[in-house]
């Protein structure tokens, strides 16, 4: 199904062509003056310079052909030349059904679907995920959502950190503390010789302590830094402890991942790509593209439009080791191999774009990927607290991410606990869905590349643009529903407009189309966060308006309850794009 805006526009495109005008002059947009219109196009000022003629002159003569459509209820010319337009109730009603009815509720389809890698998550194994890792999965989550439900074919990757110094540095920790461990051991033999096994909370333990050695005792990160050497270079005791740092790690995080709504179709890491470094490297080689500098092996990838220095690519260390640039060239190799994506996007940190610059260009500049995919970076900016600072626990902490789902699941509890429409049964999994409700659309709300401020208070809030609000509403329908013995999803169409506040509801759906191709279109998903927080409000005002229950037309009670029926499937297919899971009750 098409965007009414689109829709609308073929109709207008097909005025100005009958009146002798250039048929792409017919561009409809939504109007912000709902008192004087619901739509309109300014098209007749560009005629007026290709034609020299009054833009007036140009709107009054379409005007004139688009008042025999049926389509439209109103067409005015406003001075000097505004072509203002309002839709006819009934073709408002079709379209508002013919949405009923789509399968995709109105979100229009890409006419040439694409294969996309999404890379989103990015954390280290044997570390704790933090709240610096929220906004990578949260808007990587949405994005992923949002290319879906366009038709889009996207695999999304985690791309974990498994393979660097933090490995190496946990391997010194647990060999000091339990030198007898057979892993250790020159001989271990990988087919009759076990390994230990560890907990996410040892490892927890472990890293931080063993960074903060390194960082004072030089012996120590010497140390360090040879047994990331000898992991990478394949010593059988360090790969088999490694392997089981990394299936606690990821046990650890998929649990977390998963209360937060946020899954990944690949937990493959910079050790995947590993196999590939090599290759690349000939391939830099051969295209002779390598340069020594100080003993390491760079690439050059200035250009001459250039207006800021840009620094060359490292990708192999003087000291023969790799860098997040070798893995994530190595990591491009494989993903052309396996996937021949026609797009691979970076949910990153604002501060990864120059590095990403280099990398995108040093693939292109080698011919990691053909000419035409796409390598895009997709950043985003600060969580702050509400000092403008980056966000920290009270103590001058960065909270682990399953203490900040605690605490959230535990001020939803407290907010649900004067409810007395929550099952106790369900009383925990509704509070985790609240809290994540409201730290997600906190979040997404902004844009995605600015800093914002992280205010667990505001985003708890029931009134304003909030999470706890949008959920509130689709329970508030819910219940609505059920008392009226009405399904969710009738047959029965939406049969008239009897109200302003109505017609006003069935616009906002209508524009569902245009927002999702705006947020698709700049990978924005604040732009669906408004527009779900603007279709409440106008439901909200629509139900405050009418008796929906009470209602003793029958005809106008089932009209009434289809429609808001539309709205909460709306709302719920917004929320879904978000990542957030509606509630039954609150």
């Amino acid at each position: 199904m098409k965007a009414i805006t689109q829709t609308l526009s073929e109709l207008v495109s097909q005025a100005f062509a009958a009146a002798g005008y250039d048929p792409g002059l017919g561009a409809v947009t939504a109007s912000d003056r709902l008192d004087l219109c619901q739509f309109q196009c300014n098209g007749a000022f560009a005629a007026a310079k290709l034609y020299h003629k009054a833009p007036f002159a140009v709107a009054d003569q379409v005007a004139q052909v688009l008042q025999n459509d049926s389509a439209f209820s109103k067409v005015e010319v406003a001075k000097p030349g505004f072509l203002n337009l309002t839709l006819d109730d009934g073709y408002l009603l079709k379209q508002a059904n013919a949405i009923t009815q789509d399968p995709h509720l109105g979100i229009p389809q890409a006419p040439s679907p694409a294969a996309i890698i999404l890379d989103y998550g990015g954390p280290n194994i044997a570390k704790p995920l933090h709240i610096g890792h929220l906004r990578s999965a949260i808007i990587g989550e949405s994005i992923k959502r949002i290319l879906r439900a366009a038709g889009h074919t996207v695999v999304g990757d985690i791309h974990l950190g498994d393979w660097g110094l933090q490995i190496g540095l946990v391997i010194t920790e647990l060999q000091q503390r339990h030198p007898d461990w057979r892993c250790f051991s020159p001989d271990f033999d990988p087919q009759a010789d076990a390994v230990q096994p560890l907990t996410a909370a040892e490892l927890n333990e472990v890293y931080p302590l063993a960074s903060k050695k390194s960082k004072t005792d030089p012996d120590y990160a010497q140390r360090a830094h040879q047994a990331t050497y000898e992991l990478q270079n394949g010593r059988p005791g360090y790969l088999a402890l490694w392997q089981e740092i990394r299936r606690a790690s990821v046990a650890d995080m998929k649990s977390n991942y998963q209360k937060l709504g946020v899954t990944f179709d690949l937990w493959y890491g910079e050790s995947d790509a590993g196999r590939n470094i090599p290759r690349l490297m000939d391939i830099l080689d051969q295209k002779k593209l390598l340069t020594e500098s100080d003993g390491a092996m760079v690439v050059e990838v200035a250009e001459p439009q250039d207006k800021a220095p840009m620094p060359p690519v490292i990708v192999r260390k003087s000291d023969h080791s790799s860098i997040y640039a070798t893995t994530d060239l190595a990591t491009i190799i494989q993903r052309e191999e396996d996937f021949h994506p026609d797009k691979i996007w970076y949910v990153v940190d604002n501060r990864q774009e120059l590095h990403f610059t280099q990398v995108f260009r040093c693939a292109k500049k080698a011919g990691l990927v053909p000419a035409e995919t796409e390598l895009a970076f997709l950043g985003f900016g600060t969580m702050n607290g509400t000092d403008g600072k980056p966000y920290k626990t009270r103590d001058g902490g960065i909270m682990k991410l399953e203490d900040m789902i605690a605490t959230v699941t535990k001020g939803a509890q407290e907010k649900l606990e004067a409810s007395s429409f929550v099952d106790e049964a369900d009383y925990e999994e509704m509070a985790r869905r609240v809290g994540v409700a409201a730290i997600k659309f906190g979040d997404l709300i902004n844009q995605r590349a600015k800093d914002y401020v992280f205010d667990l208070n505001k985003f708890f809030s029931f009134e304003g643009k909030t999470g706890t609000y949008l959920l509130y509403t689709v329970t508030r329908i819910n219940s609505i529903l059920k008392k009226a013995g009405a399904p969710r999803d009738p047959a029965a169409p939406i049969s008239r407009v009897y109200t302003d506040s109505e017609r006003e509801l069935l616009l906002k759906i209508l524009m569902t189309g245009d927002v999702f191709q705006k947020a698709l279109g700049e990978k924005a998903p604040n732009y669906l966060c408004e527009h779900a927080y603007q279709l409440a409000i106008a439901f909200s005002k629509f139900y405050h308006d009418n008796r929906i229950i009470d209602e003793p037309d029958p005809e106008k009670k089932q009209s009434w309850l289809s429609l808001i029926a539309l709205v909460r499937r709306v709302l719920c297919l917004l929320l879904e794009l978000l990542g957030i899971e509606p509630v039954e009750h609150m």
